[in-house]
């Protein structure tokens, strides 16, 4: 039910897509203005991003196998780099599209209507950030977190837009509606490359957190006075699941039961501290 949750998420996530494409292109349609188009283009990214999270995400239930023993959660990388790419693709049209236009200025038409289509699309795509911003800390979801990421930057991209074309017919200064739209793309760039770098972290099996290494060592530091030790702790995360790895000393002349009885409380403190970790314990005598 955990995964089937995640990926009603997904749907809505191309369902809002969907319709801010409709609602950005009507706006762009009835203006003229770049800015909207730059607008409209970005969220045709949104749909592309999306479906690719769908998709990364049914991956993702498949159970471990002969071949991927471990699992395929680490597929939710691959779609929060794929919306990276595709958003540094975007940034590119929308560059080239206004540079045009600042060379050959053109006016823009019925900017009242244009506004208000715009505007109805970005409340769309705030309402659906925040739920999916929510939903991938519930799930701890690369893909849902990155899909929300890039609606919110998609909502502050429309806003500067509106604004900007709101200026343009308040001040008549056509070359405005080009300039805030290179700027959109010069901003959007700075997501993508922040959604790259972290799918690059995550199938680079980077740590988990400062916070969450903390406590886990405050957990294993609690078993020290009843004579254990403990060396090479390391974690590390895919998608949406962390593993924890740790050597536990303890005194020579203890039975094998005592030590996996005491492996099996170390896992449970672990797991507590940390829900939904993978632990893996290694027994050695104390040197």
């Amino acid at each position: 039910m955990r995964r089937l949750e995640q990926h009603h998420f997904a749907w809505l996530s191309i369902a809002a897509a969907l319709a801010t494409i409709a609602l950005k292109t009507l706006a762009w349609w009835v203006t003229g203005s770049v800015g909207l188009l730059s607008d409209a283009l970005e969220s045709f990214v949104n749909l592309a991003g999306a479906c690719f999270a769908l998709w990364m995400i049914l991956i993702t239930r498949d159970p471990p196998d002969g071949g991927h023993p471990f699992g395929h959660s680490k597929a939710e990388y691959f779609s929060s780099g794929f919306e990276g790419i595709l958003i540094f693709g975007a940034a590119v049209a929308i560059i080239w599209a206004a540079a045009e236009r600042l060379v050959a200025p053109q006016p823009i038409e019925s900017p009242g209507w244009g506004l208000a289509w715009s505007a109805a699309a970005t409340v769309i795509n705030f309402i659906v950030a925040r739920v999916l911003a929510q939903a991938g800390e519930r799930f701890n979801s690369i893909a849902l977190r990155a899909d929300s990421r890039h609606l919110m930057t998609d909502v502050w991209t429309s806003v500067g837009v509106i604004a900007a074309v709101a200026l343009v017919a308040w001040t008549g200064w056509l070359r405005l509606d080009p300039l805030i739209a290179i700027a959109v793309g010069l901003h959007i760039t700075f997501e993508a490359w922040h959604l790259l770098r972290e799918s690059v972290d995550g199938l680079m099996d980077r740590s988990l957190d400062g916070e969450a290494v903390t406590r886990a060592r405050t957990v294993l530091e609690s078993f020290h006075r009843r004579g254990v030790a403990f060396r090479g702790l390391r974690t590390r995360r895919a998608g949406a699941v962390a593993f924890l790895q740790v050597v536990v000393l303890v005194p020579g002349d203890w039975s094998v039961r005592q030590g996996h009885e005491l492996l099996d409380e170390i896992e449970a403190d672990l797991g507590a501290a940390l829900p939904g970790i993978e632990v893996t314990t290694h027994l050695e005598p104390l040197p």
